[in-house]
């Protein structure tokens, strides 16, 4: 269950900024709309009809707003995608049953806690000055990866690479985040401060079973333990940076003609 409050500690209004700012994708796999594209396109896959992708933004906008529930998201939204032919049944099989729980689930978490986390970078990135250390924060229970897990409570500069490809989420239902730090903090909670520096490379993960594809994620090998940690395939990449650098696409060409 995502409590907002509970979690991030602020008023989500970063986060709804956010998600009004994106746009709309159409694509059939999760990975047609690759990585950084996530962070300024709404998408759902499978789902081709744009009024669909906007009863599913609206209900998504609205649980953030308010801090509804996964049940109460379910109830807003279900009777509209009913009403259009896209019921529990599945009738359009184009949404592989949209509205079955898992996938429901899913569209919720996913969005929910990008967002929150997107709305998180822009609040702290604008801190740095007081606070510019940050920790990775997993929750701690059977549901944690075990790779989410080893990175809790690890300290970096906010500008070290390693959030470059490890700022949460890192993967579909990632619950982790990040907490701002104070130079006060690490002196008073005696933490350590890693440094990525020649601790990082590429490994290549399946990205589709039905094509074989394969691609490169970025690993952290572990100073202490030696262990070989990623992301999940798809989600090495920092979707609050992704979110708030302008696209300078298609500027190049003028600059070079200053």
């Amino acid at each position: 269950m995502i409590d907002l409050k509970y979690i991030f500690g602020l008023p989500p209004e970063k986060a709804i900024e956010y998600f009004k700012s994106k746009g709309f994708a159409i694509s059939w796999d999760w990975y047609d709309i690759w990585q950084e594209a996530h962070a300024k396109a709404f998408t759902v896959a499978k789902v081709t009809r744009m009024d669909i992708l906007e009863d599913i933004r609206n209900s998504i906008q609205k649980a953030l707003k308010e801090g509804t529930t996964l049940q109460q998201f379910k109830k807003d939204l279900l009777p509209t995608l009913a009403r259009k032919g896209w019921g529990p049944s599945g009738v359009d099989m184009e949404t592989m049953k949209l509205a079955e729980p898992w996938r429901m689930k899913t569209i919720y978490e996913v969005n929910m806690q990008t967002a929150l986390n997107v709305g998180r970078y822009k609040f702290d990135i604008a801190n740095v000055d007081n606070r510019p250390y940050w920790m990775y924060v997993a929750l701690r229970d059977s549901k944690t990866r075990p790779a989410h897990a080893a990175l809790n409570g690890k300290v970096f500069r906010y500008d070290d690479p390693f959030w470059n490809s490890f700022y949460p989420p890192n993967g579909f239902r990632c619950r982790c985040r990040v907490r701002a730090v104070s130079r006060q903090d690490i002196k008073e909670y005696g933490l350590d401060i890693e440094s990525s520096e020649g601790r990082m490379d590429k490994v290549e993960m399946l990205v589709s079973k039905k094509t074989g594809e394969l691609v490169e994620v970025a690993r952290y090998t572990d100073p202490f333990t030696g262990y070989k940690i990623s992301p999940d395939v798809g989600w090495d990449y920092n979707p609050g940076k992704a979110a708030w650098t302008p696209d300078m696409k298609g500027y190049d060409s003028d600059i070079r003609k200053l």
